[in-house]
C-alpha cells in the first residue's frame, strides 16, 4: 500500500498532489484564503436611511472581507448577522440536534424562516427587509454590537434595557462569577528546600536514638 502523503500544518488552505505513474507525492500548492472565522466587537451607532440600508461598521465589515454577504435572521429582542461560514456552522449545530424534540424545531423554524440573505454593497451597507424591522421594533436609530461570532442590531430603547437588566444580573452576589477573570497560574511541582534529607531519613530521629 502506498503510504500517504503528510501535510505541514498551517493556516492555510492546501492541495497535494500526486503523481500516477510514481506515486510520489508532489508540490504542496496553498491558496491565500484563509478559514478563519470572523470576530465582532465594538459597539456603533448607526441610522437606517430612506430605503432601509444599513451602514455596516468598518470594523466589520474587514472581519467579513470585500464582496461578500451576511444572513441576518432574528434574535430575542434583536436582529443577528452571521457570516456565510458562521451561518453554515450553525446550519450543521442544528443538523445535529434531535429532529423531533419539539424545542429543536422550533429554534430551527423561527431561525431559518426569518433569515434573508443580504448583500453588501459598493457603499458598505444591507438591505434589510422590512418585516425584519418590524419584528425588531427598529425605526431609523440602530445600535450595532459585535457579538463575537456574529454582529447585532438592536433598537436604542431595547439595547439600554438590555445593558440595565445585564448590569442588575451581574451585580447579583450570588451569582457564582467572578470578573474580571482572574490570571491563569501555571502549576509546578512543589520542590524540596536545598537544606531537606534526601533518603526520607529524620534527623530528630538519630538525635533522639
Amino acid at each position: 500500500m502506498t503510504p500517504p502523503c503528510a501535510l505541514p500544518i498551517t493556516g492555510k488552505s492546501q492541495v497535494l498532489t500526486r503523481s500516477p505513474d510514481t506515486h510520489k507525492c508532489g508540490k504542496v500548492e496553498e491558496s491565500v484564503e484563509y478559514s478563519q472565522a470572523a470576530v465582532f466587537k465594538g459597539t456603533y451607532h448607526h441610522r437606517f436611511d430612506a430605503k432601509g440600508r444599513l451602514p455596516i461598521p468598518a470594523a466589520f465589515r474587514r472581519e467579513l472581507g470585500p464582496g461578500t454577504w451576511v444572513v441576518v435572521t432574528l434574535l430575542d429582542q434583536c436582529l443577528a448577522g452571521y457570516s456565510p461560514t458562521e451561518w453554515e456552522r450553525l446550519e450543521v449545530q442544528l443538523a445535529a440536534l434531535p429532529a423531533f424534540s419539539k424545542p429543536v424545531k422550533a429554534l430551527t423554524r423561527l431561525l431559518a424562516s426569518r433569515a434573508a440573505d443580504c448583500e453588501i454593497d459598493g457603499q458598505g451597507r444591507i438591505l434589510v427587509p422590512p418585516a425584519l424591522r418590524q419584528a425588531a421594533a427598529i425605526e431609523r436609530d440602530a445600535v450595532v454590537v459585535g457579538v463575537l461570532n456574529r454582529f447585532e442590531v438592536w433598537s436604542p430603547e431595547a439595547w439600554e434595557g438590555f445593558v440595565r437588566e445585564s448590569e442588575r444580573l451581574l451585580d447579583d452576589i450570588s451569582l457564582d462569577i467572578q470578573w474580571p477573570l482572574p490570571p491563569a497560574t501555571p502549576t509546578r511541582p512543589a520542590s524540596p528546600p536545598p537544606d531537606a534529607p534526601s533518603g526520607g531519613s529524620d534527623p530528630q530521629a538519630k538525635l533522639n536514638g
